[in-house]
């Protein structure tokens, strides 16, 4: 993981997530947590899956394996997953989509290619991010909810397609229910269209998943992979001059600091140390019909955030 300087007016740092490959080809960008950035508003992990093109025969298979304080968001630009956990939930997600997974007090779930995309081959491409919760509201009960792409609410214009995931934005609201302050929105640009980035939301940060954007009249850009994170109240526009699909997210920061170990968050690091007890005795509950299980990794090396 590092960063690079930036002249732009307005942008605090720039994030390049190193790429991972999980084997066959598949490879993740993970832009936060990192060691220069811990937070984006709530979004305290961001990841792109992809893009991978499965053989007949393979797929993702990422077993069950547990999350607490937190809630996931499964978004596709490309391909199929299904989703299991031990609510019982089982859903197929597809480009355009959402899954909301709420972890809160403890969750397992799976994420796997399903036997009938797996038996045909497919491509897979998307973005898992994690949002913590708040304080108050970390032991929740589990839930899960899924959204049909129709549901998703869409504005266009001038060459500007903006799907508000989650959270408002550019004067829409997502039907997706959220526990605090955030904006995640997926914005085509095609080739010479405009995005003006407004301070809506204390911190904002934008991922460009393809192409390049530059900033009108400033000097320097952005290209594919690179996480830009912005200062508040910092109002730009970018442009794509030949064309640019970007991730916006951002949200009002939590007070309290947030500690993360594998898949747990929370606000007290007691809590993450129940957590992977629990894990180890088999204390979670369990995706129905699934006997595999991640088990709870050694000690990591600790990451200095800032």
């Amino acid at each position: 993981m590092s960063i690079r300087s930036s002249d732009i007016e307005g942008v605090e740092q720039v994030i390049l997530p190193p790429v991972r490959d999980l084997g066959d080809g598949f490879t993740v960008r993970r832009a936060l947590p990192s060691a220069h950035r811990r937070m984006v508003g709530p979004f305290i992990f961001f990841d792109q899956m992809g893009p991978a093109a499965f053989r007949g025969g393979e797929g993702l298979d990422v077993r069950p394996h547990p999350h607490i304080g937190l809630a996931t968001v499964t978004y596709l630009l490309e391909g199929e997953i299904l989703h299991r956990d031990s609510v019982g939930s089982v859903q197929a997600i597809r480009p355009g989509e959402v899954n909301w997974m709420t972890a809160g007090s403890g969750i397992v779930h799976s994420e796997r290619t399903g036997a009938e995309t797996r038996a045909s081959g497919a491509s897979l491409f998307g973005l898992q991010t994690w949002l913590a919760l708040p304080a108050g509201m970390e032991e929740i009960a589990p839930d899960f909810a899924h959204y049909k792409a129709g549901e998703i609410p869409v504005v266009e214009a001038d060459g500007t397609r903006l799907t508000l995931v989650a959270g408002k934005s550019d004067g829409l609201v997502s039907p997706v229910k959220t526990f605090s302050d955030l904006v995640y929105a997926d914005i085509h640009l095609q080739p010479g269209a405009r995005y003006q980035l407004k301070a809506e939301h204390v911190e904002r940060a934008i991922y460009v998943v393809g192409g390049a954007i530059e900033v009108v009249g400033q000097t320097g850009g952005f290209a594919s992979g690179e996480l830009v994170v912005f200062k508040p109240d910092a109002e730009i526009i970018v442009r794509a001059s030949h064309g640019a699909r970007l991730m916006l997210i951002g949200g009002e920061p939590f007070p309290e600091r947030r500690h993360i170990f594998w898949n747990f968050v929370s606000s007290r690091e007691e809590r993450i140390e129940q957590a992977k007890s629990d894990w180890k005795a088999d204390r979670f509950a369990h995706v129905p019909e699934e006997h595999e299980f991640i088990p709870l990794p050694a000690e990591p090396e600790p990451v200095r955030y800032p």
